[in-house]
């Protein structure tokens, strides 16, 4: 009993006569459970009595409060409520324990077993880099660019489909060809017989090419073909270019170069292996036609506010006396119409000195449009004075010959100085009235009037046809 005093903290229960110690030691062939080392908490299986049923039989149980300790117990020991009650029937039923082994074994292998899942298989990554000798040469014309599939094609051929975008293209005699890729660019000589694979290959190929590559000057260049249509008045074709300066021209990669001259002249340059050739330029066909002119932004001046002015012109002619005099017209931002100002002035027969000095309307507001002053009894001619003193860009009139039924008006506009004489209906409303259409239906034509008479539309558009 030494030994089981040294086991167990009270000893006395020993001689307790209720003590079975062999049902305790489980003195039968079965071998006991060891005992929990002494200070743990004892196993959760201590309560579970040998002869309990399989663990599909047993019903869960209700839940019960616990305290941490016991929580954590039963948490960790992930099979004290099915495994031990399985072992224990084991071990009073070995026979069964291995036909349960062989079953969970059977279940695997068995022609009616669930195959398992397949093992995916990684997909291949995509190439999301195409080199640079792969890639397709780019269309590009008039801001259109398109990927050029069919790289055997010959720029002919690629100029015939795409006519049909493009309808200046139609006329081959008038379209040259462009290839530019990275910092090479070359022109194509025989667009019917060399093929867009060809000639990017040929570029690729060249040292200009593969040493801007290597140095890294440009790092994924789009191989551009590009047309143009040069035998035309408008556009200057991609091998030209207009420069302000001789030194801007030397500058650019442009083989023919156009340069506006101090003399008012155009010179043209050409860069060739030879040397440097600037020569005047006699026949412009590159630039666009110009017209010199004045598109008005604003309304016709009314002919009641002409009518004022040449009234108010009128009274310094009268009983022998002939002075000039001078008026603005100003444009009402805010208002959106015409106004007369008429600045302090001192006036001759020949000449008229206005004050501008505070003797304007603030800028802010209006905008000084026309300057009219008269000439009296004289010709509505600009005179060299005229020429000294009207030299900031607006427009300009004037009336002369005021001692007449109707007076003689004559508008020019000065464009930095530069003089040019327009119609007067341009900028100002007629001096005639509207008159009922029923006038016309009064009039018989005959054939050789046909080609001057006034159609209504005409009428119409110059405002005297109600």
């Amino acid at each position: 009993m030494d030994e089981l005093s040294n086991a167990f903290a009270f000893p006395e229960s020993a001689e307790d006569p209720d003590l079975d110690i062999a049902a305790i030691f489980k003195a039968d062939d079965t071998p006991a459970e060891p005992l929990p080392p002494i200070g743990e908490p004892e196993p959760q299986t201590k309560a579970i009595e040998t002869d309990v049923p399989a663990a599909e039989e047993i019903s869960p149980a209700a839940p019960q409060e616990t305290n941490p300790t016991e929580a954590e117990t039963i948490v960790d020991s992930s099979e004290t409520a099915q495994s031990v009650p399985k072992k224990a029937q084991a071990r009073k039923n070995p026979a069964a324990a291995a036909q349960a082994e062989q079953d969970i074994f059977s279940a695997f292998n068995s022609d009616n077993a669930a195959p398992l899942p397949p093992v995916l298989e990684k997909a291949p990554k995509e190439k999301t880099q195409v080199s640079l000798f792969d890639r397709p040469p780019v269309f590009s014309y008039g801001g259109h660019k398109d990927k050029i599939e069919d790289t055997s094609q010959t720029f002919e051929e690629l100029r015939i489909a795409k006519a049909d975008d493009f309808p200046e293209l139609e006329d081959g005699k008038t379209v040259s060809w462009r290839v530019k890729y990275g910092e090479v660019s070359k022109y194509i000589d025989k667009p019917k017989e060399k093929t867009i694979a060809s000639v990017k290959e040929e570029i690729e190929k060249s040292k200009q090419f593969l040493d801007a590559i290597k140095k890294g000057k440009v790092k994924e260049p789009d191989c551009l073909v590009i047309p143009s249509v040069t035998a035309k008045s408008k556009g200057i074709a991609d091998y030209k270019g207009v420069f302000p300066t001789v030194e801007a021209a030397r500058e650019s990669d442009k083989l023919i170069c156009l340069l506006p001259a101090k003399d008012g002249r155009i010179y043209e340059m050409r860069k060739t292996e030879m040397g440097e050739f600037i020569v005047p330029k006699h026949n412009v066909v590159d630039f666009s036609e110009v017209r010199a002119g004045f598109a008005p932004a604003l309304p016709l001046i009314p002919r009641e506010l002409m009518g004022q002015i040449i009234s108010f012109f009128r009274c310094f002619i009268k009983e022998g006396a002939e002075y000039e005099a001078l008026a603005y017209i100003y444009w009402d931002r805010q208002e959106e119409e015409f106004t007369v100002f008429v600045p302090k002035q001192t006036i001759s027969k020949a000449s008229v000195h206005a004050d501008m000095w505070g003797n304007t309307l603030p800028d802010d507001r209006y905008l000084l449009y026309a300057d009219v002053h008269s000439h009296n009894s004289m010709a509505a001619k600009f005179s060299p004075v005229d020429d000294k003193d009207e030299r900031a860009t607006r427009l300009y009139v004037v009336v002369g010959k005021l001692d007449r039924f109707f007076p003689q008006i004559t508008a020019r506009v000065s464009c930095g100085g530069t003089y040019m004489e327009i119609d007067p209906g341009l900028v100002m409303e007629g001096i005639g009235e509207k008159f009922p259409p029923e006038w016309l239906g009064r009039v018989t034509r005959e054939s050789a009037l046909d080609s001057w008479f006034p159609s209504y539309l005409d009428l119409q558009t110059r405002g005297i046809l109600q």
